[in-house]
């Protein structure tokens, strides 16, 4: 099934509607894991805890029609692969890790189609309050 919609602006087209005719949206929030990333020697020794969302846009049309985990992207490789670039090797910004995690999950999952990544550093070396701290990155092919 095919629809126009007229589009005033690039600004409001969301995410899916720019991959593919069917992509559906899954996703996996709140992936705690200790890192040693940072820009201070404190934290790349003592290490922190770090926070990853992750979305995925794929078409589960198979996976419905066979009701299999054959049809459709495991969400349980997805978390390993996410934890271990956590837990993994070193660098000094949010932004390095969160390319890490995308990168990856191109590589290991073929079938998504596009990914969000929000990276949270919630014991950021702020002096002060704050909520939230992090990184979104999204890519589509």
């Amino acid at each position: 099934m095919h629809v126009e919609v007229d589009i005033p602006s690039e600004r409001q087209v969301p995410l899916e509607a720019t991959i593919a005719p069917r992509a559906d949206r899954m996703f996996l929030r709140g992936l705690e894991a200790h890192g040693h990333h940072g820009v201070f020697q404190d934290e790349r020794l003592a290490g922190q805890r770090f926070v990853v969302d992750v979305e995925w846009w794929i078409d589960t049309a198979a996976a419905v029609h066979d009701d299999s985990l054959d049809s459709t992207l495991c969400y349980r490789e997805l978390f390993a692969t996410v934890a271990g670039i956590v837990t993994g090797p070193p660098c000094a910004l949010i932004e390095t890790l969160a390319d890490r995690i995308v990168t990856a999950l191109f590589e290991s999952f073929p079938e998504m189609t596009a990914t969000t990544v929000t990276v949270h550093k919630p014991d950021a070396p702020i002096v002060g309050s704050f909520a939230d701290l992090g990184v979104s990155m999204s890519r589509y092919r």
